[in-house]
């Protein structure tokens, strides 16, 4: 009964949150001509046609007879396919509520075995390919109740049936094309069961789950015509929820993390459309949508690491650079396409199959630069700053706005991340598990005001770079917003934190400088009201820190960064440790601390004040 109280809760949470995400983007609509008659006169006929077609399939075969990186890519393949022959088949098996790590298992192994049997004929390949669809589609359910499991494994199945359906026995056909229908589509309707907030949501639930159902419809539009149907045109009508989330400069306001899993299933939804329908309607049109990997890729320092605000984890990895590879495939812009990773593939994640139909499209027509300097706006906008052309991976500083209550969203509203040196000094806690979490009947999905969300580390105000008044919370649904950015000269950025605070204090703004490829200037200009009791300046830091009577040194790898407080001398630092974190469920982070600086409001004489910090490299 307890565990029910909790799901029921988090969902009327969820309930509140989601539907609202949308309301500050233009949804813009895609075309949508979908009927049963559309499908049948331009449903291709030929095998197969989610993303990978015969034509394709003929130049794979030409680029692994002359690109380099093609042979790699696909022996790296053929070397995955070997290692999963060895493994037992999947199981219906849930962590927690959640059968997501199965569905994506499955859908990285279809992927895989799926091109190599196309290019290499052999038995064993295939027959596995239907031992694995037998065991899947022989579930009693894809776990209904956690959407996104159901979305991935559809996916999965479809993209099995449609590579491999004419090597494989009519009755495994007939299973799976029944299991598309009736584990997948048909469930996609019960709007009044658990999670199914997808289907109006704008976030990546939306993304996934909608693009996981196109491609079982195309798979089963010739025994299902009217479900297939209805079911491409919901998409068609509910995906511009999500594809807001772009606009108008491609920032995804869950981060970069989450990026990865929404724009992949948009990618889904436009590529299996464009390649057995002639067309994706528009998605990738969406204002903003092209735009998104540049943001990925501002939001990715020269370590590898992100600046992993939300719900991000630390660093960019193969199924990113997979990803990326058609961005570079549908441009032709080799800023997109990861050389480096396709030299030595690893870890390519569940999108490993599709991945090599998006580099062997990839023809490069240009290399274009990233701006040194770049500000995007939105639900989550963000500033970042790198160093100058002739070393442009020396300098990296990455800041942001926002507010907390949208999807994934933290306390993390005027934080921001730098490195200097090859050494990330201020960093973002970033993610941590959910099971654990939710075991225990945390409500880490409660996002308002006095939800427990705000109690962890990772998401409270308190555990990142940020201005806190009088200890208290961020107010949730209020925005932090970019007022000012300066590309030319000394470029800089002003952030208007003042709505987070509510009565606590009368106006705040943070400016960020980049003074030279040394340093970064920290400007806060306050004004306090009668309920301000005490400001705190943080810093979230792994370094070792030495207090001095102007501000701190850090040193950490061998390298040294200087703190200085160059207004108010009267003021000091204080360093709390967060090894161990300040509670058990916390996400434990190897010497990490928070730098402070307190300031009491009575010693405010003038009601203003303007606190300068300078960190600076040698």
């Amino acid at each position: 009964m307890k565990t029910l109280t909790i799901v029921f809760f988090n969902l009327f949470c969820l309930a509140l949150f989601f539907p609202a995400m949308a309301q500050h983007a233009q949804i813009q609509k895609l075309e949508n001509p979908i009927t049963v008659e559309y499908l049948k006169a331009n449903l291709s006929k030929k095998s197969p046609k989610l993303i990978l077609t015969p034509a394709i399939e003929k130049e794979i075969k030409l680029k692994l007879k002359s690109d380099r990186l093609v042979q790699n890519y696909y022996s790296y393949l053929k070397k995955q396919a070997d290692s999963i022959l060895e493994k037992p088949l999947l199981k219906h098996e849930l962590e927690g509520f959640r059968m997501l790590a199965v569905s994506r298992e499955m859908l990285e192994r279809m992927g895989v075995l799926c091109m190599v049997y196309r290019l290499e004929k052999k038995a064993e390949i295939l027959k596995r390919i239907n031992r694995e669809l037998l065991a899947v589609c022989n579930f009693a359910d894809w776990n209904t109740q956690h959407f996104l499991d159901v979305a991935e494994m559809s996916f999965a199945v479809a993209l099995a049936i449609d590579w491999t359906g004419e090597f494989l026995p009519k009755s495994t056909i007939l299973l799976a094309k029944k299991s598309l229908v009736e584990k997948g589509i048909i469930p996609s309707y019960n709007e009044g069961g658990e999670r199914m907030y997808w289907i109006n949501s704008s976030n990546n639930w939306n993304a996934v789950c909608h693009g996981g159902m196109v491609a079982a419809s195309l798979v089963v539009a010739d025994i299902e015509p009217e479900l297939a149907a209805k079911t491409i045109a919901r998409a068609l009508d509910k995906l511009p929820n999500s594809l807001a989330e772009y606009a108008p400069d491609g920032i995804y306001p869950e981060g970069p993390t989450y990026w990865g899993f929404g724009t992949s299933y948009v990618v889904v939804a436009a590529n299996t459309l464009a390649t057995a329908l002639g067309s994706d309607f528009g998605i990738s049109k969406s204002p903003g949508f092209m735009e998104s990997a540049d943001f990925f890729m501002q939001v990715s320092a020269p370590s590898g690491y992100f600046f992993n605000f939300a719900d991000s984890w630390d660093k960019r990895d193969g199924e990113d650079a997979v990803l990326r590879a058609w961005f570079a495939a549908k441009t032709g812009d080799g800023r997109y396409f990861d050389k480096d990773f396709f030299e030595k593939p690893v870890e390519a994640g569940r999108f490993a199959g599709p991945g090599l139909v998006w580099i062997s499209e990839y023809s490069q027509q240009k290399v274009s630069e990233l701006p040194l300097n770049w500000r995007g706006k939105g639900a989550n906008p963000v500033a970042v700053f790198h160093g100058d052309k002739a070393n442009p991976g020396h300098y990296f500083l990455a800041v942001k706005g926002g507010r907390a209550n949208i999807s994934h969203g933290n306390m993390d509203a005027g934080t921001f991340v730098f490195e200097l040196n090859g050494v990330r000094w201020v960093l973002d806690p970033g993610n941590q598990p959910y099971y654990p979490l939710n075991s225990i009947g945390f409500k880490l999905a409660d996002y308002s005001q006095d939800g427990e969300r705000w109690t962890l580390l990772t998401k409270k105000n308190q555990g990142h770079s940020t201005i806190t008044v009088n200890d208290a919370r961020f107010l949730v649904n209020r925005q932090a917003t970019i007022t000012g950015f300066q590309d030319s000269g000394t470029p800089e950025v002003t952030i208007d934190m003042t709505p987070l605070y509510g009565n606590n204090l009368k106006s705040l703004s943070r400016r960020f400088v980049k003074e030279s490829n040394q340093s970064v200037l920290i400007e806060d200009t306050f004004e306090i009201n009668d309920s301000t009791k005490t400001i705190t300046w943080g810093l979230m830091t792994q370094a070792e820190v030495q207090s001095t009577k102007t501000g701190a040194i850090l040193k950490q790898d061998g390298k040294t960064l200087k703190l200085e407080i160059l207004s108010n001398q009267d003021l000091s630092v204080s360093v709390i440790s967060l090894d161990p974190p300040p509670l058990s469920i916390d996400k434990t982070i190897e010497n990490l601390k928070r730098i402070e600086i307190r300031i009491p409001a009575w010693t405010i004489e003038t009601g203003k004040m303007n606190l300068k910090i300078r960190l600076s490299g040698e």
